[in-house]
């Protein structure tokens, strides 16, 4: 038998079509490695980051008040709205609209001015009150949707549409953690309506930017914890080698495919998930607070001690260098959705908060951890200037406030407003994308250039939106 060693010829033509598929997968190889250089190991991501520029703040500690806090009624006064109750609204209202709503409704509550500033906050708030000279009050916020999914979503996500990385996702893809032993997202009782997940999710960032919930908006704060924190089959020990033994193998199977994040990042939940067993209590353990402490929170009274512990947790994980983390007022009845019966939902939404809050602020202070620790708070949107029914007031994404505290923004001072009546934001407006931008910035974060490639093209938090506020920095 003899063998036929003649090359065979063919054309370029009939070359490139043979090696089509080939150049294809080089080209596709070549694409996943710089795709894979690019993105931080799993392993090691957790690890504290260098910022874009000096940052003024190194954590976020959100105050999310579920619902839609009306602003007319808490630190925007409108002496206008107090003169014309009962007229009708004399401009032009939107042009959708989550229901329709009727004639002008003054505020049951009296304002009065504070601190040094002289910023007039609310009756609902005596307590915050007090803290006045430390906040950054923006009165002229606005979104887009009026509805509580689509605005729950757009405040925490910048997206009201579609499933996108929340903000605190964002930050940890961006700067870390400060602490290997607990996640660098915590968010505490947190609500599972309107989003659920989604508002706290990593979407399609690396699996360690995802939240940790710690109970949910149903269970008290005495009782919310991570989930499986404990393992009451097999002891520390015997988790230690089980978790090494799947680490090798992982390893071997890394070693042999090649660059996998979906793995990698399996691997380093299971080491953090494991670390988390002791951290993660210690953390939450407030019983080696002195009473002063506790009782700055209002954790003496019971209609306070509920977020009281909420918000002293928060401090916790703030000292303990958690990146950033949430803490959700809200409960299945309430919230702060008064449709109807503002004076009565209000006033007990302020009263279960207002201490709690003005405590955090306060130790955060004297601890030195409020000089770089940004407090926001707020809801996901306001409620109108007019009634609906005979004491509510409907959603309004149109203009509506929320305030920052610490991390480099500047204290006493309102920034922007709303109309003579409080619906329309007005003046130096800023959007939730302007809001997200903002807070990036005091983190040390260009929005612009803190982005991740996914699905053919570049995402980021404010998409291609979002202006940085300069003008409420310290």
């Amino acid at each position: 038998m003899t063998t036929n060693t003649t090359p065979q010829m063919f054309s370029r033509r009939a070359m490139l079509q043979r090696s089509a598929a080939g150049f294809g997968h080089l080209a596709l190889a070549g694409m996943l490695a710089q795709q894979a250089n690019a993105a931080p190991s799993a392993t090691s991501a957790l690890a504290a980051k260098d910022p874009h520029f000096t940052p003024r703040a190194r954590r976020v500690i959100f105050l999310f008040m579920k619902g839609g806090p009306s602003h007319v009624d808490t630190f925007d006064p409108k002496p206008l709205l107090q003169r014309d109750d009962g007229l009708k609204y004399p401009y032009e209202e939107p042009r959708i609209k989550f229901a329709e709503t009727g004639k002008l409704l003054k505020s049951p509550w009296k304002f009065k001015q504070y601190g040094q500033s002289g910023l007039p906050v609310s009756e609902l708030f005596p307590n915050v009150a007090q803290c006045v000279d430390e906040l950054c009050i923006i009165r002229s916020m606005h979104g887009t949707n009026p509805a509580h999914g689509g605005a729950l979503l757009k405040l925490h996500t910048g997206s009201d549409v579609q499933v996108r990385p929340s903000m605190g996702s964002w930050v940890i893809y961006g700067l870390g953690t400060e602490n290997q032993n607990l996640p660098g997202f915590i968010t505490i009782c947190p609500t599972l309506a309107h989003g659920g997940v989604n508002n706290w999710g990593a979407a399609f960032l690396p699996a360690y930017c995802q939240g940790t919930p710690i109970g949910n908006a149903a269970v008290p704060s005495s009782q919310a914890m991570v989930k499986h924190i404990r393992n009451t089959h097999l002891t520390t020990a015997v988790q230690r080698e089980q978790l090494d033994l799947l680490a090798q193998m992982n390893r071997e199977h890394l070693q042999m495919s090649g660059p996998d994040l979906a793995l990698e990042g399996r691997i380093n939940s299971f080491e953090l998930a494991f670390r988390m067993q002791m951290a993660m209590p210690e953390a939450q353990d407030v019983s080696s607070e002195s009473e002063a402490t506790k009782k700055l929170y209002g954790m003496d009274n019971p209609v306070t001690a509920n977020f009281g512990r909420q918000c002293l947790m928060a401090r916790r994980f703030a000292e303990r260098g958690v990146r950033f983390i949430q803490v959700t007022h809200s409960d299945s009845e309430v919230q702060w959705d008064q449709h109807g019966s503002l004076y009565k939902g209000h006033t007990k939404n302020a009263a279960e908060v207002d201490k709690p809050i003005a405590g955090l602020l306060k130790d955060l202070k004297s601890r030195g951890l409020l000089e770089d620790t940004l407090v926001l708070w707020g809801g996901e949107f306001g409620r109108t200037p007019t009634a609906q029914g005979k004491d509510g007031r409907d959603h309004n994404p149109h203009g509506f406030t929320m305030w920052m505290a610490g991390g480099g923004v500047k204290r006493g001072l309102a920034y922007g407003s709303t109309d003579d009546y409080g619906y329309y934001a007005q003046e130096n407006k800023v959007h939730i994308h302007d809001l997200h931008a903002t807070i990036l910035a005091l983190l040390g974060m260009n929005h612009e250039k803190l982005t991740h490639r996914y699905a053919g093209r570049d995402f980021r938090l404010t998409d291609v939106h979002g202006h940085v506020v300069k003008e409420i920095f310290a």
